[in-house]
C-alpha cells in the first residue's frame, strides 16, 4: 500500500516523491529541482524547466527513433515516421506524465492549478524536462531506459495499431531485403464443419518455419502467421499462439 501524500508538499517532499514515482535517484538534485519547476514557480526563467524541456524533447525523439530503427527493420522510413509521431507527441507525454503521478511533483505558482488539475502542456513539459535531467545526471543509458520503460505501453499500442492487417506486407519486405526470397505460407491444420472452418497456417522464410497461427479464414491465419514470424525474427515471443 502506497504512503499517503501530504496535503502540502515542500520542494524536498516533491523531489522525494518524484524519485519514487519515476524509480530513479538523482545524484545532482539541483537538476531534479529545475526539472520540476515551472516558470510560474521559479525565481527567474532560467531557474525553470524550460531549457531542460528543450533538450529533453530532442533526446526523446532520438531515443524513440533509435528504438524503432533497431527493433523494426521491416518498416520503411514513412512507416517509422508514422509510429514515431504517434508516440512522440504532447498528448502522449502528458498522458504518461499523469500516469507517473508527476502532477503532484510540479513546483508551480498560484493560479496555475485548475479545477481539472494542471494544464496538459505543463505535464508534457515536465516529462521532457525530466528526460533531460536524467540524461545530464546519469547519461544516455539512464535516459533511454527511462524513456522506453515509461513509454513501453504507448510504443506497443502504436506498433500494433500500425501493423494490424499489415503483417504480410512487412514480412514480405523484410524477407526480400534480408533473404532475397519471398515468404511462403503452409496449411498445417484445419478444423470445423465446411460452413465454419478454422485454419492453422505457418509462415516460412528461406526454409525456416515459424510458429503457426489459427484464423477464421486462410487470409486471417496468414496475417497472424506473418505476425508470429516477424516477432520471432526480432527475437520476441510470437503473439498468436492460441489453439
Amino acid at each position: 500500500m502506497s504512503e499517503p501524500v501530504p496535503q502540502v508538499l515542500t520542494s524536498d517532499d516533491k523531489m522525494a516523491l518524484c524519485e519514487r514515482q519515476i524509480v530513479y535517484a538523482f545524484k545532482d538534485r539541483n537538476l531534479l529541482l529545475a526539472a520540476l519547476t515551472h516558470a510560474s514557480g521559479a525565481s527567474n526563467r532560467l531557474a525553470s524547466n524550460e531549457r531542460l524541456e528543450f533538450l529533453g524533447d530532442s533526446i526523446l525523439g532520438f531515443a524513440i527513433c533509435a528504438w524503432l530503427f533497431n527493433r523494426h527493420p521491416e518498416y520503411q522510413e514513412g512507416e517509422l515516421t508514422q509510429i514515431k509521431s504517434a508516440v512522440v507527441s504532447r498528448r502522449t507525454c502528458a498522458k504518461v506524465s499523469r500516469k507517473l503521478g508527476l502532477e503532484d511533483c510540479l513546483i508551480i505558482g498560484r493560479g496555475m492549478q485548475q479545477a481539472t488539475g494542471v494544464p496538459k502542456s505543463l505535464l508534457s513539459d515536465v516529462y521532457e524536462a525530466l528526460i533531460a535531467a536524467i540524461y545530464l545526471d546519469g547519461g544516455w543509458d539512464s535516459a533511454c531506459e527511462f524513456i522506453i520503460r515509461t513509454l513501453s505501453e504507448e510504443l506497443s499500442l502504436a506498433v500494433k495499431g500500425h501493423s494490424v492487417g499489415n503483417y504480410k506486407s512487412a514480412l514480405q519486405q523484410l524477407a526480400q531485403k534480408n533473404h532475397g526470397a519471398a515468404p511462403c505460407y503452409r496449411l498445417v491444420q484445419e478444423q470445423g464443419p465446411d460452413h465454419s472452418k478454422s485454419f492453422m497456417i505457418s509462415a516460412e522464410v528461406s526454409g525456416r518455419q515459424f510458429t503457426p497461427a489459427w484464423g477464421r479464414n486462410k487470409k486471417d491465419a496468414e496475417q497472424r502467421a506473418a505476425g508470429n514470424a516477424l516477432a520471432e525474427l526480432r527475437g520476441d515471443s510470437p503473439p498468436y499462439t492460441d489453439v
